[in-house]
Parts: structure tokens; sequence; C-alpha cells
């Protein structure tokens, strides 16, 4: 576009809308190129100044950084200057909704006409950027620009000087995080009455099981937890077809002869994740919850015993993202695994929970030893084209992963490997990342009726009674 007066056929703002990406866009999701279905994307060129500056290192954001790049390189390939300026058609490329693309690719060529103020404060990228917008408004009267960009404070003078600006949503994987999958469902009071007129129960391998037919069926996944607020038994959902299910009597985790590895669930969410984490049959496990709902300390239980006990697993690896919530203290000294060890203070204090107290000094601390040796701590920096046979492995903070960085995870587990995801969705440090854009999230929602995948929100906080109202009143 030489002077962003090269759109042709002006169309109405009904049909059409001109999308001026922000370099941040393309540095979260170099796929943005393609969401825009019927609609013309604008790229300045402040941004390609931009992301040549960013594409060097092995970040994610220099990853993303260089498919933007190769995605542009592919576009413009074959392209003369004057095809260039008339818009390179996006139709070879397929959207999300798996129809051809028939909005297009236009590049700044030439200065913008408009410059803001010089008394406007800021950055001269973002100055460059607004400019741009700014020209295309007053030149395409027709049109609807709008400047897309994941920085809030660059919408905030967007709006300021007049110009439409949005978010970029596309990434999202649900639009209110209250819809989000909590992997429990409450049965009406009567539900034994409207759906157990034709119900068949039996015994298997000492499980009790029940096909029940009804209309609320339609709405369970499978894998879900299923309770009844004035009764103690507990059910999970085994089969599902139509409008009949398959359900089974949970095991009670709460009686101490059903403790794992010493350790007894307190409430009902935490009797679910117990099932879900001792199910051999389940290879993903995603826990959600506050801090105190006993999110590491399940999981490390469960996997104790799987590991020593039930020799199911070979041993135990630990990873997180290594994202500080104060300052960053440097570099540190030492392996990977002495690098990793201050970020996994949470695996360590439940290791003192878990240990036996008993034995004195020397049983403590050959306890101690036999557990490290079982438990090994990763750096997510070296994932990356690894495979984990016979492993459980623990991927803690996940709600500061990206949807990328968590498929990278989780596909490098091999043969008998479960993985398990543990965060708070309201604690995310990741810049461009919110409740609704996170990789937990997304792996939620994804796994959500998968026949060996299960999910549970914990809810109710069991740290201390401290702990659980200054999470509720701070």
């Amino acid at each position: 576009m030489p002077d962003a007066r090269a759109i042709p056929n002006e169309p109405t703002p009904i049909n059409r809308r001109l999308f001026v990406l922000d370099t941040n866009v393309l540095m979260h999701d170099p796929t943005a190129l393609f969401r825009f279905q019927e609609h013309d994307i604008h790229v300045p060129m402040m941004v390609l100044e931009e992301l040549d500056r960013a594409k060097k290192g092995a970040s994610e954001v220099a990853r993303n950084v260089r498919q933007a790049s190769r995605f542009l390189d592919e576009l413009i390939a074959g392209a003369s200057k004057a095809e260039i300026d008339g818009g390179l058609p996006l139709s070879s490329a397929v959207g999300q909704e798996g129809k051809p693309l028939s909005g297009r690719l236009y590049f700044q060529t030439q200065p913008t006409r408009l410059s803001l103020p010089a008394t406007l404060p800021g950055n001269t990228p973002d100055h460059d950027i607004l400019s741009m917008a700014l020209t295309l408004q007053q030149d395409h009267p027709l049109y609807q620009i709008t400047l897309v960009s994941k920085d809030i404070n660059l919408r905030i003078k967007a709006a300021i000087l007049g110009l439409h600006a949005e978010d970029y949503y596309n990434d999202q994987t649900l639009d209110d995080v209250k819809l989000l999958y909590a992997g429990t469902r409450e049965l009406p009071a009567d539900f034994w009455d409207s759906h157990g007129k034709e119900l068949d129960s039996w015994k298997e391998s000492g499980r009790t099981f029940y096909r029940v037919r009804g209309p609320d069926v339609a709405r369970w996944h499978l894998n879900q937890g299923l309770f009844q607020a004035e009764a103690d038994a507990a059910f999970i959902v085994r089969q599902l077809h139509e409008e009949e299910a398959v359900i089974e009597i949970l095991k009670d985790h709460s009686m101490p002869n059903h403790a794992v590895w010493g350790i007894t669930a307190r409430n009902r969410e935490q009797n679910f994740a117990l099932n879900l984490l001792l199910d051999p049959e389940i290879d993903f496990v995603s826990l959600l919850g506050a801090a105190g709902t006993g999110k590491t300390l399940l999981t490390l239980a469960a996997g104790l015993a799987q590991t020593l006990d039930s020799k199911r697993f070979r041993e135990i690896i630990m990873t997180r993202v290594t994202v500080p919530v104060g300052e960053d203290i440097g570099f540190l000294p030492g392996t990977e695994e002495e690098k990793m060890t201050p970020w996994m203070g949470a695996l360590m204090d439940n290791l003192e929970v878990l240990a036996p107290q008993e034995g004195g000094d020397w049983g403590r601390a050959a306890t101690a030893d036999l557990l490290s040796n079982k438990i090994k701590i990763r750096s997510l920096n070296f994932m990356r084209g690894r495979t984990f046979q016979n492993k459980y492995l623990i991927i803690d903070e996940a709600q500061n992963l990206t949807a990328k960085q968590m498929k990278t995870l989780i596909t490098r587990a091999g043969p008998s490997t479960k993985v398990v995801c543990l965060g708070n969705i309201a604690q995310i440090d990741t810049p461009y990342l919110s409740e609704t854009t996170s990789g937990l999230t997304y792996v939620v929602d994804r796994f959500k009726g998968w026949p060996h995948g299960g999910h549970v929100t914990l809810r109710r906080g069991e740290r201390s009674r401290l702990a659980e109202f200054a999470s509720e009143q701070l």
C-alpha cells in the first residue's frame, strides 16, 4: 500500500473492516495473520522492524517472531510491486472454520502523512503505528479501521486519539472464565426418581456400577464427578451414550483405611482428585484451585503411592515455569536440578508432610534420600525433543504457560506416562496471558470428555484457618 490509498473497491463498513496489527499480536500468535476471516489486514513498517529486532534467541517469543516472518515471506513470495501495493490475497490459507479466507494483506510502503502532536509523550514505535492507523482512518472513511494490540496502554492512547482499538481475542479458549469446565456436577434432589426407573447395577472386580437413563445424562462428560449435596456417595461417569450412562461409585479416600501415602481427602473435590490421580486408565489430570486447596500434596501422595508402592511408574518428574513473583534474583549456580531447586519450595514443603515422622533422625534421613532419588526436578527449557516413558510428570504453576508451551510439554509423554497439570488461573504472572488465554484453561477445555483425561476444580482451602480466611478476605 504506497500511501494507504491503494485499497481498491471501497466496501461499506457492514461488509469489511481493516485491522492494523501491533507487533505484540504476532509475537503472541504468529497465526493471527489468518484469524480475521473476510477482513483485510495492514502491517505497518514499524511492526516489521520490531519483528526483526526480536527474532534472535531461543525464547518462545523469538520462535513466534521467526514463524510470523516465515508466514509473511510465503505470502509475499513471487509478488510484484503492483501486487503488493494492491494487497496480497489471503485466499491460499484456510481460516479457523475451515473456509478459505477472502481478506487481503497490505504493507506500508510510504511514510505516513499524519503525525502525532509533538507534545504527546511515548515511544517512537507506538507513535508510528498510531500515525499509520490515523492516516488509514482519514483516507478510507468507509472502512472501519481497527488497531489490534495486546498492549492495554497503546489501546488507551488510540482511544484518546479517536481510533477504534481492540485486544486480540482469537486466542481465547472461552469468552468467560466462569464457563470453564469444573469437573464435578451436583445431581438434582429428585435425580434417582427421574433417572432410576430403568436402573441396572452390577459389581466387577470389587467396583460397583450403575446404568442410568434420563435427560440429565446429555449434559455429563466422561470422567466427570457426580454428587448429591445431602448424600455421602459420589460417582464418576465411565460411559456415555446419548441419554444413557454408566457411572461408578467412587472409592472414599476420606477414610483412614483408604489413605494415599498417609493422606486422606478432606472434602468432596479432593476425593474426586485422588480417584483420578490413582486411576490407571486416566493418562492426563488437571487440577485447578487457589492456594491451600491441596493440589500439590494430593498429586505427590498419589505419585509416591504409584511409584514406590505399586511400581506403576519408575520415577516422578516435576517441572514448572520460572516466573518470579518479585524482582528477579539473577542467575543461579549449579546443575539443572540445583538451579531449579529454589523454584520448588512447594515440593519440599509437601515432602516434609509426606515423609514418615517415626524412625528417628536416621530413619527420616533415609526416607528423604529415597524420596529425592525418585523425584527429579527438570527445567522447561530442556523439554523439547524429550520422551518420558513410565514417568509421573507433574507440571506445576501451569497457568503461566501458553497453549503452545502446554502442547510441547504434554506431547513429551511416552508409553505408560501420566501427566498432571496444577495451577491457579487467578495467579497469572506471564505478560499477555489472561484467565481465558492461559494454556491451563486451554487444556482443561480441550481434554474435557476425553476417555483418558480428567479434571477437578478444588474450591475449599485446607491449609489452615488463617490461610483460608486470608484467601477469602485479602
